[in-house]
């Protein structure tokens, strides 16, 4: 008895790889970013993200009050 189309799908679709393989290395970086930079680039982000939410949660009130 042959199997129904869903199965066979099934089937396939666990024998295929769904993640792919990395590539590793382990020779060293070829550009090292020095450490002032890193601290400048931490510094946007987290006021990239932390910004907007601190400014909301500082001004919830505001925005609870009915207008």
């Amino acid at each position: 008895m042959p199997l129904p189309t869903a199965s066979r799908l099934l089937r396939v679709a666990l024998r295929t790889p769904v993640v792919p393989v990395a590539n590793l290395t382990s020779k060293p970086a070829k550009h090292i970013v020095p450490a002032g930079e890193q601290a400048i680039a931490m510094a946007v982000l987290f006021v990239t993200i932390l910004g907007p939410s601190g400014w909301i949660l500082s001004h919830l009130e505001d925005y609870k009050k009915k207008q």
